[in-house]
């Protein structure tokens, strides 16, 4: 019977995807990735895990495959980067499983009676045709699939002694790393939802050093570029994916593997005290996105830029972790700018099996614990400006901007009842001169009154400077007032500037929240004003 549902499901596959995915094979074309028209094409990716002792993708004795794949279409994720581990493809004591068995071995009978109730089909497959048949109702609903390579042995990831980090590990043998690469692109070498892999999540531990990682990333970068060349190669760094800094004075020995390498980096709040990003939000901002440009994101500029796909980023979506909530505002300001593919951690909203602990809930997942509904829409409607493909090959118009608002996720935006936060998508296209910032097509400057308001006028005043160390209080250059916002259809108005001295530098420590100051002037190519 599950061989039936293959079989059936490959037919389907063949004959719906050549009108979802007409842009597959992809391709880079410098920073960007692009499809065959040369036209950009954005990741917008979700995380979804099949790595962990199971080796069965999570989720599925909560409901049918079906309907989480379409809440990922609902959620507005164009793209899956799917994990899976090592063994499961190279040992066939892990990979001959059914998924049956697997939960059997360990003890897990109410997932078994979950994915029974609700994917019958699955429990008779082995773990391998599993991931398939995951992948083929991705590509059903035309949403794309990027192959991650996660660990070794199959269990929840990372820390630095797990044995699964670095080359020469206990379970992580660089010949079997590489056999395991080629056997899974073959496997989807013609499958026409997978368009790339990842070549191995979080590199880490006390082994991790440069000169390995050049001669193995270049082993299996090649590897599956061999087997696979219509793939993206996607190319992770050192210290937990977030340090490729040493790219930048010898680069990976394979070219740009015929415009297919991509590198990857990890962003998240880990490493920084809670109390740091209470009272010095500005400067910590500032250090961090500094870091990300440092580390990984300088690949996008200079003589030979490549894409960088952000793999991992993600919150605690119960709003409650403070340090979560301050840095996801930092993070969402650089993304706009520099308009990278990337990937929200996490789909799911609880684990079959993690960390010896059945049922475990995720806190970071985009669904609730039972996956009936996204845990918290308000936050995903905050990444609307990152949703949308803002520059890059295929855009028309000049190079203008969007003013983005990233506590809200909302816009400026100039309308009939003044000057409000509102839907990125309908946003206002601005123009920046030195320090005046131009409404586009008319004429019209930003302004700042007596009284607080914001206006749109002919006479060009008021001069904006990018204030802090983090750049992102617009601050009139005259006086200790920045531009201020807070929810949706709010107005937009000039009050004194949070955690800043009379010149504009950042206050040593701060109890006050001076994120809803922050804006980011967002490089668009779209030829219009509002």
């Amino acid at each position: 019977m599950a061989s039936k549902f293959i079989v059936t499901s490959f037919w389907i596959l063949l004959f719906l995807l050549p009108q979802l995915c007409r842009s597959i094979p992809l391709s880079t074309d410098s920073r960007w990735i692009v499809d065959q028209q040369g036209r950009r094409v954005k990741l917008t990716c979700t995380n979804w895990v099949t790595h962990n002792e199971p080796m069965v993708a999570e989720g599925l004795e909560k409901k049918p495959v079906s309907y989480i794949v379409r809440m990922i279409r609902q959620t507005g994720f164009n793209c899956v980067r799917f994990t899976w581990p090592t063994y499961m493809f190279t040992r066939p004591e892990f990979g001959k499983l059914t998924v049956d068995d697997s939960l059997d071995r360990l003890l897990l009978p109410e997932a078994k009676a979950g994915i029974e109730r609700n994917n019958p089909l699955f429990l008779n497959m082995t773990v391998v045709e599993a991931h398939k048949a995951v992948v083929d109702q991705l590509g059903l609903a035309g949403i794309m699939v990027l192959i991650d390579n996660h660990v070794s042995y199959p269990r929840w990831c990372c820390s630095n002694d797990d044995g699964n980090g670095f080359f020469g590990d206990d379970f992580f043998d660089p010949d079997e790393w590489v056999k395991g690469l080629t056997t899974v692109a073959r496997r989807y070498h013609s499958h026409p939802a997978v368009i790339g892999m990842s070549l191995r999540n979080e590199l880490r531990g006390n082994r991790q050093n440069p000169i390995d990682w050049y001669k193995f990333m270049a082993e299996g970068a090649t590897a599956v570029h061999l087997e696979s060349p219509n793939f993206l190669v996607i190319v992770s760094g050192l210290s937990f994916d977030t340090k490729l800094n040493f790219l930048q004075s010898n680069p990976l020995d394979v070219g740009n593997l015929d415009n297919k390498l991509v590198y990857e980096g990890h962003w998240y709040s880990f490493g920084y005290p809670l109390e740091q990003w209470t009272n010095q939000t500005n400067s910590l901002c500032a250090e961090v996105s500094r870091n990300a440009r440092d580390n990984f994101l300088f690949l996008t500029a200079g003589n030979n830029p490549f894409p960088v796909f952000l793999s991992e980023f993600g919150i605690d979506q119960r709003g409650i972790n403070e340090r979560d909530n301050r840095y996801i505002s930092c993070l969402l300001a650089t993304v706009a700018e520099f308009d990278v593919d990337w990937a929200l951690w996490t789909l799911q909203g609880s684990y079959i099996f993690r960390q010896n602990q059945s049922n475990m809930e995720e806190t970071y997942g985009v669904m609730d614990f039972n996956w009936d509904k996204p845990r918290n829409p308000s936050f995903l409607s905050r990444l609307q400006m990152i949703l949308q493909t803002n520059q890059g090959p295929g855009m028309k118009g000049p190079k203008n901007y969007r003013i983005f608002h990233p506590q809200s996720g909302l816009c400026v935006t100039v309308g009939r009842i003044g000057i409000f936060l509102g839907d990125c998508t309908q946003g206002s296209i601005w123009l920046q001169n030195g320090g005046e910032i131009t409404l586009a097509n008319t004429g019209l400057c930003l302004s700042a009154a007596e009284d607080g308001a914001v206006r749109v006028l002919s006479n060009c005043k008021t001069k904006w400077v990018e204030a802090s160390s983090s750049k992102l209080q617009l601050a009139v250059d005259s006086g200790n007032l920045c531009l201020e916002g807070s929810g949706f259809r709010s107005g937009v108005v000039v009050n004194k500037c949070l955690c800043l001295d009379k010149n504009l530098d950042d206050l040593e420590t701060c109890s006050e929240n001076p994120q809803t100051q922050w804006f980011k002037l967002v490089p668009v190519q779209i030829d219009r004003s509002f």
